[in-house]
């Protein structure tokens, strides 16, 4: 049998998704059924425990095939985005409903229960999240299930951002957070893939990943706006000739640095830059 990785591939000892029957061996194989995230972000786990590592997360109106809803209330699957699997609250899920319109383009945004802004918020929703409009309302869109946002914090799903590093840009401050991807915490993959996804280029969520898919070599000694710098479990992007933009644990935000300071530091932990990849220009 061919070996698949773990992380993109619904595949455990004890089961696996029907579409891998005689490409995986496993226990028993099901086929999955679509479910939507209705969380603002849910957890995605590497286990069924909320004290289990988290992988990433998923954000509200995205898609999700799960394979398998344990007692404890956990459901295992897969994200259609960038093919992730592991655990998530089942109470986080539902069937699918109205194919989402609208994503939201703002850092974050309220959902009002009325249209007006003094109306106590129902829920926030991060950059990324996905909504189905049914109506605009004065300076609010309406969605399917008759909540309110401010539309001008929504763009059509098929809208799309022109720079990516601007996008990372309005991260700057937010707290470094492993598996995370909102401005509430995100790590420095997550800190790419929502830069390079709000862009409507597609990412994968590890850096190792990243750096497997995504560009081609570019030289060290001309770096451009746009590179990516990748160290074994880290990944920055580069902001103009001098500075590396980034998610890191030891400022444990997302920070600005001169190049040259981060590519010491992270050598004086023992990591040599292991490659840097140039994004084709849109």
């Amino acid at each position: 049998m061919a070996a698949f990785d773990p992380r993109l591939t619904p595949a455990r000892a004890d089961l696996a998704a029907r579409t891998l029957e005689g490409k995986v061996v496993a226990a028993r194989y099901v086929d999955g059924h679509a479910r939507e995230v209705i969380e603002p972000q849910a957890p995605l786990r590497l286990e069924p425990s909320p004290d289990a590592p988290l992988a990433t997360e998923a954000l509200k109106g995205e898609r999700v095939t799960i394979y398998e809803t344990n007692d404890e209330g956990w459901a295992w699957g897969q994200l259609a985005a960038d093919g992730y699997v592991g655990w998530l609250p089942a109470n986080g899920l539902t069937v699918p409903g109205a194919t989402p319109t609208h994503k939201v383009v703002s850092l974050r945004t309220f959902v009002f229960p009325a249209p007006s802004i003094k109306t106590t918020p129902l829920e926030a929703l991060p950059l990324g999240a996905r909504v189905a409009v049914a109506r605009f309302d004065g300076n609010f869109a309406v969605t399917a299930s008759g909540r309110f946002l401010p539309a001008v914090h929504l763009a059509p799903i098929d809208t799309h951002e022109t720079d990516f590093v601007a996008v990372a840009e309005r991260f700057v401050g937010a707290p470094y957070l492993w598996g995370g991807k909102t401005m509430l915490g995100l790590d420095c993959s997550g800190l790419v893939q929502m830069a390079l996804t709000a862009c409507g280029i597609a990412c994968p969520r590890d850096s190792d990943l990243q750096e497997q898919a995504l560009g081609t070599a570019a030289d060290a000694g001309d770096p451009q706006r746009g590179d990516l710098f990748f160290w074994k479990g880290h990944v920055g992007i580069i902001r103009d000739r001098a500075s590396l933009l980034h998610a890191n644990a030891f400022h444990m935000a997302v920070v600005i640095e001169p190049i040259a300071d981060a590519v010491a530091r992270i050598r004086a932990s023992g990591a040599e830059v292991s490659s840097i990849r140039r994004l084709g220009r849109r």
